[in-house]
């Protein structure tokens, strides 16, 4: 019980912002490792299409990567559909 207070203590001490930054960056690692998923693709496959080292994917898999949106960008043209939807 003790753990689950202060843990709950530490996350209401984040940021709002910082808060939405972390699950911007999770959902987006998260909808990559779906799509990976949905169309058979390994890590490794994924890092010779785009001409990176496995171990860059494994950070961007991890929800720790500030994607840019060029990044986004290269990776939805790669995979051929939208990791992010922006509402119109």
């Amino acid at each position: 019980m003790i753990q689950n207070k202060l843990f709950r203590d530490c996350l209401s001490a984040i940021p709002t912002e910082q808060k939405a930054e972390f699950d911007l960056s999770f959902g987006i690692a998260e909808r990559l490792s779906e799509i990976l998923k949905e169309k058979g693709l390994s890590q490794k496959d994924f890092a010779r299409m785009l001409h990176k080292r496995d171990s860059e994917i494994s950070k961007w898999l991890t929800g720790r990567h500030n994607f840019t949106t060029q990044t986004i960008a290269r990776i939805q043209t790669a995979l051929g559909c939208n990791l992010i939807n922006i509402a119109h």
